[in-house]
């Protein structure tokens, strides 16, 4: 095993947010700095040149089509707050909206003059849709849709009349609607009764169909084109017993590269769009792992895409739409330790309370006889799912004695809605089951140390941790909560407002189901806690209110649990400065070699 620090494999960097810009260089995200910033590249492996240089991350970044412009966003201390703004290629930023509200982004008109964006700075709880011009002033914007929840833009038409508008009443109920721009008029293309989820927009090259990813009639996601007048919908490609999780077209040819989401592993597939067919070209030769960002660039000749894996960090491919043939372009560093020494997780299932077989990654260290301890580290969401995408704390604790199982409790994404929906509101409990019957199917492996399992998890696997600890408390030696919800009506109370609707369609309503959530709540059973506990916080945090942390911390310290309690002032819902990840896991690690 190497004997590198925490702080080595925190160095570790990601190149992902790949787009063509329109003099056909590449730009990307990369996190060289400690936070993620603009970077281009003019050809596979040549030296990157940084764009903008911000303490603060950059949340996105797209290229304008016609100019050397780009379009980005940046919020401040992680308080999620994106404004948007525009960076020339002399390296000058102009600010496009004001910093006083949410902004998403939704894409530059074909000719580059506009841009289209949805924000709450009418109404913090609800989202507008707007279009502005360029070169106006930060203040000014048309307001062309007056929003009513959580509406985003899915891009604009071919002929930058219309936009696509996607609108969330929760994880998996939403709707989809054209709006004509000069208008203002608006057609809801879906009106289903149950819920349906519709994902990945995106216009076909005649403007006379969407396509996108929905699980309408079926019960995970196919790709299927819907008409831009009457919203009829017909099935492209059905993805069997997967999902079809993302689709990418480019709307002057009509190639399309679509992805599949195999039990966590990607395959995409690349072909041409022949009205509701796809004509299949070469496969895309990209390494086994977890793919997604697709853009094409101009003439979709070829496309770029991220791939990461377990024993890959994420760098930018880019594919030949002829061949399928893929090359590197980008080198995002490993921080001098050797790819060969990360390790690979294997694809395991096993059996919960009730029978059902619950899916995971496990990951352990090739080196080395006997028990090991093994960090369970459980997704946020809970609408997610762990894939076998390469973390680097993940290998930092393979590459000093620990195993890793990453599980997909009930209730995780990536395996259809009905297993999705088996943790929603009263059937919580059944989540943290989950997490029990993991640990005993750990505990009876030769290669775990069943006395030396540690609950980790970030949000809602701060959630599962903290009920782990409580419910189960014999199973654990430790908890790392990150940013994770202690007190469901706390949370639903003092999180953003914007959120709070689409939170209560998975958790249970305020008003409907208080009772219920006092009584799943962990912060109710701290003192049944039996293990130390690490509790990671961003002061910042519109999602899961610093006030979660502190009831914990307060209520553990009262209970006698070894209670460790680390708040990071400038850092929103989660860490996204180098600094402080270096200091939270350096600290985390101590903890673990102290207590486990």
């Amino acid at each position: 095993m190497y004997g590198y620090d925490v702080e080595r494999y925190l160095n570790v960097r990601s190149a992902y947010d790949a787009s063509f810009r329109h003099d056909g260089t590449l730009s990307f995200r990369m996190d060289t700095t400690g936070t993620p910033q603009i970077w281009t590249v003019s050809a596979p492996g040549a030296w990157p040149t940084q764009r903008t240089v911000s303490e603060e991350r950059v949340t996105f970044a797209s290229p304008s089509p016609e100019r050397a412009e780009t379009a980005f966003g940046m919020d401040e201390g992680g308080d999620e707050r994106q404004a948007l703004f525009r960076l020339d290629d002399d390296g000058r930023v102009r600010p496009f909206t004001e910093a006083d509200a949410k902004h998403r982004w939704g894409g530059w008109s074909h000719d580059g003059e506009r841009i289209a964006f949805a924000s709450n700075r009418r109404k913090e709880s609800v989202f507008d849709v707007y279009v502005k011009e360029r070169t106006a002033d930060p203040g000014t914007a048309d307001r062309v849709l007056e929003g009513d929840g959580w509406l985003s833009v899915g891009g604009w038409s071919p002929d930058d009349t219309r936009l696509l508008i996607h609108r969330a009443r929760s994880s998996v109920d939403h709707d989809v609607a054209v709006l004509d721009v000069e208008s203002g008029a608006s057609t809801l293309l879906t009106d289903d009764e149950a819920a349906v989820r519709y994902r990945s927009l995106s216009w076909g090259p005649d403007g006379e169909s969407v396509y996108c990813c929905s699980d309408r009639g079926r019960d995970t996601l196919a790709l299927v084109a819907l008409d831009a007048e009457t919203g009829a919908l017909e099935t492209v490609v059905s993805g069997g017993e997967y999902n079809v999780d993302g689709v990418a077209i480019d709307d002057d040819t009509g190639r399309v590269v679509y992805s599949r989401n195999v039990e966590g592993y990607t395959e995409l597939t690349l072909g041409d769009l022949n009205g509701t067919d796809v004509d299949p070209r070469p496969t895309p030769d990209v390494p086994r792992g977890v793919a997604g960002g697709v853009a094409f660039d101009d003439g979709a000749e070829r496309f770029a895409v991220t791939v990461t894996a377990d024993t890959i960090n994420a760098n930018v491919y880019v594919v030949d739409c002829a061949t399928g043939d893929a090359e590197r372009w980008t080198r995002a560093p490993t921080a001098g330790i050797p790819e060969s020494s990360f390790v690979a997780s294997e694809l395991v299932r096993y059996e919960s309370f009730d029978g059902r077989e619950i899916p995971g990654f496990l990951s352990v260290p090739p080196d080395g006889e006997g028990e090991r301890p093994v960090v369970v580290d459980v997704h946020g969401g809970p609408e997610s799912q762990r894939r076998p995408s390469f973390s680097a704390i993940k290998q930092y604790f393979l590459a000093h004695g620990y195993a890793v199982f990453e599980p997909n409790v009930r209730g995780s994404t990536g395996y259809g809605r009905a297993y999705a929906a088996l943790d929603d509101v009263e059937k919580r409990p059944d989540a943290v089951r989950d997490l029990e019957a993991a640990a005993a199917w750990l505990a009876d492996r030769p290669d775990i140390d069943g006395d030396r399992l540690i609950a980790k998890g970030g949000s809602y696997g701060g959630f599962m941790t903290l009920a782990a600890l409580t419910e189960y408390p014999e199973r654990w030696a430790a908890g790392i909560d990150i940013v994770g919800i202690a007190n469901f009506v706390t949370f639903l109370e003092n999180t953003g407002s914007w959120r709070r609707a689409l939170r209560e369609a998975e958790y249970g309503s305020l008003e409907n189901d208080r009772e219920l959530l006092e009584s799943i709540s962990p912060i109710h059973a701290i003192d049944r806690i039996d293990a130390p506990l690490f509790v990671v916080h961003g002061a910042n945090d519109p999602r899961v209110p610093l006030g979660e942390a502190e009831q914990v911390a307060e209520r553990a310290s009262e209970a006698g649990v070894p209670v460790r309690t680390l708040i990071f002032e400038e850092e929103g819902h989660g860490l996204s400065k180098l600094d402080n990840r270096i200091e939270a896991y350096t600290e985390i690690v101590a903890f673990l070699e102290e207590h486990v």
